[in-house]
């Protein structure tokens, strides 16, 4: 078998807040090293336990607008008040060095992302319904009934939103729901249209 580098996988993640993308994703990187997890910057304030540079970079709204300005950005979004966003330099360097990138982000940043990296692979992560999503933002009990409203209301529209995405992964089980997304990405490694040199490396191999 003679050596293919090849360039990783741009991997755009969605779901509802509350979908279990974060339990999911915690699994899927313990058992694969060569993922990498992009951070995010965000406006929100941090929930109990999250870390500045680890799960978020928390910044302020003029921050943010600065970053915007300078395109130091890969994509942003504004959601339930707040801005998210993707810093671009650390995303390239990983996928240039063949790891696959992680991008965990929101709806509007989503549809960002398929514009200006259209050979990214996008999975939409789906609760099993909408009951199961509301007992999920229920028990986290770190929000308003006001926020868990609107998130609610937010979760209905994003839901719709899975048609635009090239995968959806039903959240019935952690388990389950993380071998199909190894499953996903097995398969669009290997995908003619990413090794479109393949037969003639192939061909010319001593």
């Amino acid at each position: 078998m003679f050596p293919m580098k090849r360039r990783g996988l741009l991997v755009v993640v969605s779901s509802p807040s509350g979908g279990g993308k974060g339990t999911i994703l915690k699994e899927l990187f313990r058992r694969n090293e060569n993922l990498k997890m992009s951070v995010s910057a965000t406006t929100r304030a941090p929930r109990p336990g999250e870390e500045h540079g680890v799960h978020y970079y928390f910044i302020t709204k003029d921050e943010f607008k600065t970053n915007i300005e300078n395109h130091a950005m890969l994509e942003y979004a504004e959601y339930c008040d707040n801005f998210y966003g993707t810093p671009k330099a650390p995303v390239e360097k990983w996928l240039e060095e063949g790891h696959d990138v992680v991008l965990e982000i929101e709806v509007q940043g989503g549809r960002q992302i398929k514009k200006v990296a259209p050979d990214c692979v996008s999975l939409f992560i789906l609760p099993p319904s909408l009951k199961v999503l509301e007992k999920r933002l229920r028990g986290r009990g770190t929000e308003t009934e006001e926020v868990i409203e609107k998130r609610l209301a937010a979760a209905a529209d994003e839901i719709r939103c899975v048609k635009d995405y090239d995968y959806a992964v039903i959240n019935d089980t952690v388990e389950q729901a993380v071998l199909d997304i190894e499953a996903i990405l097995a398969a669009e490694k290997l995908r003619v249209s990413r090794e479109k040199d393949i037969a003639e490396r192939i061909l010319n191999h001593a």
